[in-house]
């Protein structure tokens, strides 16, 4: 595959189909023309509707193009995933009427895999297809596509009721496991599931069937080829991207944010880095709105650009950019684009004058506008409540300018809901100008200050001596005050002038143990060890008889848990060398934990550690402890321990005296921890999970010795269980037949989904012919045959596209005690006042349900069938009364 910069990308998509014929359509203005249907110019065929409806004919049936789109239906999915914008660039080849899938099918297999176009590596590419096209899955065999790269799927079928419709194919690109983000064994993992390796890069509609009123598919005519290849997409395959956002069509406008913040870096975290990509998102959109002659508003497309821009602005100042900072973005977005949408640029003073005085408008009441929201998310919190009330909504949309969705946002993201109802309320009441709530004040956690003053000596033997020692009870605390006795009975927390207990300390835990009498008698257990203040260690103690301050006893740790702790210790630091070695010296420890069953070590790594390397790294520490390393340990100062090669956590604080821990040659690190004496006493290491805690963090759970032979042990068995449930001879014949198995799952779920799918259809023919007025509504109220929710909601898809009535109530029986109700509205039904949630609390309880949700759409499920009748009935009656 080519190294292909954006620009180079869409030139050579748009010189490819010039040379087989096709005419080059300019990327039209992102505001419709003629065409009161859209908001936006929304896809690449938005602009061609005229030819493919046969309104106009072109004077070439064959059509190219790179058109600039926006949606904004789900503009708060934007920086927490992968792929959405809200401005895009979709790339398309348009056959109208003339030729079809005999040239539509090859071309695009040469524009991919040709050395002369994109070069793309043929072994990488997938197809699917629909299953009950084979027309189409013979062109691709022909075509050169191998049989195992070809997947019949059943959702490749492109139809929006009625009208032009017909089966399609998707090309999906392989990443690589390393962008497996699913197990290997998920069923979904296969081009076209639900899974990251494999990247949908271009779609080919083969528009062939005309969906008639009666549900019936008719051969059309004139047929037609419909595609589209985003181009953001396509873009981050060229550029080994993990997403979109770090391509040349977004990280100039990152690094850009990046200058005018405070100091934060793009992957430093997962939540300034959806800021980041919400920013290079929105500033490409506003920016080419504005070019296109949209202007902020408070209604329309000039709402969006409001929100988009306010959104953008508030994303900022989570970034620390405080001011006026969009126009300084715009020249950028201008430079990226220049090569085919030269415009922007050339209108970048206007664009700018534009964006600066939307800003400083918002700017002007954003400081205390972000802190009234922020003291009543704390408040809310604080509360029982997880709602923020609809009359703040209020205030900050009517006071601060906040759209009431960036609020929605913000309570999202804390994991909150606002009061819709009450807002709405409010935009119809009195408006109060109430001032912003006051937070209450917090006083800072301080020390305990008897700890804080108590410098009694204290003494860690349990590096030179056996875990026993004879030492002096020093001091003893009881309900925090100090005391000379403790009774039997009571707990306490003491302090030995020496003693073998290891307190917790750099992630291993604490020693826990006996206090015994010198006769021998147990007078006291400890359950934890922690260091004070003064860095005495203080033993927290079930107390079993009295104690006295002064008196010798006999301090005993508990030899099994402090052996399997310092084996686990050990097997840390084994770890981390084998990171090292294996994933590079880039690699570092983020933090750790030792205890006696496992341990867990943080690391900074980029992207999941693929299994291959995990073998690797489990395999090297396993080696090690064959070789039977010897460990041992030097007390030196730091410069001279560093000369030695330790590994220091340099995010740790070390005194002038350092402990190195040396295992063989093969690791010495800085450590405060115990450890085995050779590493042959670990006997196993066994990697149990790795994971992603964070940006850049990964994370290790393992086990040793006892605990990973039993581990390994109940995978044998497992393996059996498995092997016999399916029948396997041996149980090296597992895997084959568990994929036998989950390949006729798949089929027939397959066969299910696409009878619910005819089901559903069936269903909504039907319903939509019947039609009835109840009130001042055009309504359909009915009970429908379908399986569950997902098939409520794809007749209410086609109701929508329909418009077939202002409202929809369904209601389906999905179980022996199971209910799914659905209710939408149209946008004039709205305007009247009414809503689908209002209507769906209405009936929802007469099935023994709730629900709620958007004005236009709402569900609900319930728990009785027998009030079926009741609902429907009860839906028609709020109707009459509204």
């Amino acid at each position: 595959m080519k190294e292909l910069t954006s620009a180079e990308i869409r030139s050579m998509f748009l010189k490819f189909f010039e040379s087989k014929g096709h005419s080059i359509e300019p990327s039209k203005s992102l505001v419709p023309v003629d065409d009161p249907t859209l908001l936006w110019i929304n896809s690449g065929v938005a602009t061609l509707k005229k030819y493919f409806d046969g309104s106009v004919v072109p004077a070439n049936r064959r059509i190219t193009n790179a058109q600039k789109s926006i949606r904004t239906n789900d503009i708060e999915n934007v920086g927490h995933t992968a792929r959405h914008h809200t401005l895009f660039e979709m790339m398309g080849n348009f056959s109208i009427g003339d030729y079809f899938k005999e040239d539509a099918i090859p071309w695009a297999w040469e524009l991919l895999t040709s050395p002369e176009w994109y070069a793309m590596d043929p072994e990488k590419l997938y197809v699917t297809v629909y299953p009950e096209d084979t027309e189409a899955k013979e062109i691709w065999l022909k075509t050169g596509v191998p049989a195992s790269h070809i997947f019949d799927v059943a959702d490749n079928f492109w139809d929006i009721g009625q009208g032009p419709s017909g089966p399609d194919s998707e090309i999906f690109y392989d990443r690589g496991e390393a962008f497996l983000d699913i197990p290997a064994d998920d069923p979904e993992n296969y081009p076209g599931g639900e899974n990251e390796r494999y990247l949908e890069i271009w779609n080919i509609v083969f528009s062939q069937f005309n969906h008639t009123p009666e549900d019936t598919y008719e051969e059309l005519p004139h047929k037609n080829i419909d595609t589209g290849m985003g181009l953001e997409r396509v873009v981050s395959v060229f550029q080994n991207a993990k997403t979109n956002f770090e391509t040349d069509l977004f990280m100039p406008i990152i690094k850009k944010a990046e200058e005018l913040g405070d100091g934060v870096k793009y992957g430093d975290s997962p939540i300034t880095d959806i800021s980041f990509k919400v920013i290079a998102d929105h500033a490409r959109a506003v920016t080419f709105a504005i070019s296109d002659s949209a202007l902020p508003s408070n209604e329309g497309r000039g709402y969006v650009i409001r929100r988009l821009l306010r959104r953008a602005v508030l994303h900022g100042r989570k970034l620390g950019i405080n001011g006026a900072f969009l126009t300084q973005l715009v020249p950028v977005v201008g430079h990226i684009m220049e090569s085919y949408y030269p415009e922007v640029l050339a209108n970048a003073e206007y664009i700018e004058s534009v964006v600066l005085a939307e800003e400083k408008r918002f700017n002007e009441t954003l400081s205390d506008g972000l802190k009234m929201l922020n003291d009543v998310i704390a408040e809310v919190k604080a509360s029982d409540s997880d709602v923020i009330d609809g009359k703040v909504a209020f205030k900050l949309y009517d006071t601060y300018g906040f759209p009431y969705e960036l609020t929605e946002e913000y309570a999202d993201d804390e994991g909150l809901k606002v009061d819709r109802d009450g807002f709405d309320a409010e935009m119809q009441a009195q408006r109060e100008r109430a001032r912003a709530a006051r937070s209450d004040a917090k006083s800072m956690g301080v020390q305990n200050p008897l700890l804080t003053d108590l410098h009694t000596e204290s003494k860690y033997v349990g590096w030179t001596t056996e875990i026993v020692a004879d030492a002096q009870l020093a001091d003893i605390i009881v309900d925090n005050e100090l005391a000379d006795t403790v009774a039997a009975g009571q707990t306490a927390d003491v302090i030995f002038n020496e003693t073998p207990f290891y307190a917790e300390m750099g992630g291993q835990v604490a020693d826990r143990g006996q206090i015994l009498t010198l006769a021998g008698e147990v007078v006291a257990e400890v359950t934890d060890v922690q260091k004070a203040p003064n860095g005495q260690h203080i033993h927290s103690l079930n107390v079993l008889a009295d104690m006295k301050k002064g008196e010798h006893y006999q301090l005993v740790v508990d030899h099994k848990f402090h052996e399997l702790v310092s084996k686990n210790h050990t097997a840390t630091h084994m770890l981390d060398q084998a990171l090292r070695n294996i994933l590079g010296g880039h690699t570092s420890q983020a933090g750790s934990l030792v205890t006696p069953d496992y341990l867990r070590f943080d690391f900074s790594y980029n992207g999941a550690v693929p299994a291959e390397k995990l073998d690797e790294i489990e395999a090297l520490v396993n080696e090690k402890i064959a070789e039977a390393l010897p460990i041992s340990w030097i007390e030196t100062d730091i410069e001279s321990a560093k000369k030695l090669g330790a590994v220091a956590v340099f995010t740790e604080k070390y005194g002038e005296k350092v402990r190195v821990v040396s295992i063989g040659d093969f690791n010495a690190e800085f450590d405060g921890g115990t450890h085995a004496n050779n590493t042959s006493e670990l006997g196993l290491f066994k990697i149990v999970s790795e994971s992603g805690i964070g940006a850049g963090i990964r994370r290790i759970e393992a086990v040793t010795a006892n605990v990973a032979f039993k581990l390994t042990k109940e995978h044998e068995n497992q393996l059996a269980q498995i092997a016999n449930a399916v029948k396997a001879p041996q149980l090296k014949d597992a895997p084959e037949k568990v994929l036998a198995l989950q390949a006729q799952i798949k089929e027939l779920e397959r066969q299910v989904t696409s009878l619910e799918a005819k089901i559903a259809n069936s269903a909504a023919a039907n319903i939509f012919n019947d039609v009835k007025t109840f009130g001042a509504h055009s309504a359909i109220i009915s009970q429908v045959e379908v399986s569950g929710m997902e098939q409520l909601r794809a007749i209410a898809d086609q109701w929508k596209e329909n418009a077939s009535s202002d409202v929809l109530v369904l209601i389906a029986k999905t179980g022996e005690d199971k209910v799914n109700l659905i209710v939408a509205m149209s946008k004039p039904a709205i305007a009247t006042g009414i809503k689908s949630g209002d209507l769906i609390k209405a009936v929802a309880p007469l099935v023994g349900g709730n629900g709620g949700g958007r004005p236009d759409l709402a569900q609900a499920g319930g728990s009785n069938p027998a009030g079926i009748a009741d609902a429907l009935a009860a839906a028609a009656s709020w109707l009459n009364e509204h």
